[in-house]
């Protein structure tokens, strides 16, 4: 439940679904990492896009 899918282009900046291709596209190059680098931030630190930037060692 990464957005709310009746408004087009809506990313949920609290959390990260890997399944959503909009919100993994945004992340990766908000943050200039490859889509390896995020799975495996996310399976690290779980889908709060603050967790997964601190692991990432970038900031939200």
């Amino acid at each position: 439940m990464a957005g709310l899918k009746d408004k087009r282009g809506f990313i949920d900046k609290d959390r990260l679904d890997l399944s959503e291709r909009k919100a993994v596209e945004y992340w990766m190059k908000r943050w200039g990492v490859t889509q390896d680098q995020l799975t495996t931030a996310h399976r690290k630190a779980g889908r709060m896009v603050k967790d997964i930037a601190a692991e990432l060692g970038k900031k939200r």
